[in-house]
């Protein structure tokens, strides 16, 4: 995977404000999940640091269980989007448990804040969370750098969702409008995927863990790794369940993915005309659901999809120490 994703970085703050609209929240039980694992494992609650954060939806959430809390993203369009969102929210969606705000900073998945001032210090963060983003990060480096950051017992936890798919039974004609998406991507899109967009249609199975990088990097518990699957039609993934839009929505949903982001910088003169590749495909749908009987209007899509969350915990070395004291005082 290069270690620069080109599209995502490149953000602009209204790209970034475009994005926040569509991109939608966590279940509490997801959150309820990392947290609960982290602090039962030994994790403490001072510092959380959301890498890849876009416009601040997961530490939004995660903050107030934290006396600090920072998110970076490597797009300054988008780190300014979630500045800004960050002002209109509530003091409990937008401030750490001591009311301190949450800080937003510039800084890729590699660096973990090292190009920060002052940076993220060494054995200083408790839990770093990752959502939707890991398929874009240069692996080795990110574990090589969380090693660095996290403190001993600290959680790396990241989920993300697999290919979102038109659901099989809530929507009129699905499988004919499946058939239309996978034609769309096939002719149109294919061509403008990178790696990272493969990772996600496979629910993150081959995206390397501590120990598969090569070299393999040191210090995380390798027995204890947790992956928990979410499965189509499971309705505890994203806050509001499965995910239903109309054709504006749809729109503007698959604006957003990078494959499309890339297809229309290809195409610029299509953009916004009928020849533009996302226009094509919601006229499609339109027919498709007019066909099964939908009225005008009524038109929604529901989506269906897997998804993933993964939980790895850094060695704490302390408890080593401890029971080596215990063995020592012992003999």
């Amino acid at each position: 995977m290069p270690p620069t994703e080109p599209t995502f970085h490149a953000y602009t703050k209204a790209q970034g404000a475009a994005y926040a609209q569509i991109r939608l929240d966590y279940h509490p039980s997801l959150y309820n999940t990392v947290l609960s694992h982290h602090t039962a494992t030994g994790g403490k609650l001072d510092l959380l640091l959301d890498v890849g954060c876009g416009p601040g939806i997961a530490v939004s959430n995660l903050a107030k269980h934290f006396t600090h809390a920072v998110g970076l993203d490597p797009s300054q369009g988008m780190i300014e989007t979630a500045r800004s969102l960050a002002a209109t929210r509530t003091p409990s969606t937008s401030t750490t448990s001591t009311g301190a705000p949450i800080t937003f900073e510039v800084s890729s998945a590699e660096d973990l804040g090292s190009n920060l001032s002052p940076p993220i210090a060494d054995n200083s963060v408790d839990l770093i969370t990752v959502a939707m983003a890991a398929h874009w990060f240069d692996m080795p480096r990110f574990w090589a750098s969380a090693a660095r950051v996290l403190k001993p017992g600290g959680t790396v936890a990241i989920w993300g969702s697999g290919h979102m798919r038109v659901h099989p039974t809530a929507v009129p004609n699905a499988a004919a409008i499946q058939d239309a998406m996978d034609h769309m991507e096939i002719e149109y899109l294919r061509e403008h995927f990178l790696p990272g967009n493969w990772l996600t249609r496979n629910n993150y199975a081959g995206l390397v863990l501590p120990w598969t990088v090569e070299p393999a990097v040191p210090g995380f518990e390798r027995d204890s790794f947790v992956r928990r699957e979410w499965g189509v039609g499971d309705e505890d993934f994203y806050a509001r369940g499965p995910v239903v839009v109309d054709l504006d929505g749809l729109e503007r949903m698959l604006g957003t993915s990078s494959p499309v982001t890339r297809w229309r910088e290809a195409n610029p003169d299509a953009v916004g005309t009928e020849r533009d590749v996302i226009w094509m495909f919601r006229r499609v749908v339109e027919r498709l659901l007019r066909e099964a009987g939908v009225k005008e209007g009524e038109e929604t899509v529901t989506g269906a999809g897997e998804a993933v969350l993964m939980l790895v915990k850094k060695e704490d070395c302390r408890d080593a120490d401890k029971a080596h004291l215990v063995d020592i005082a012992g003999t």
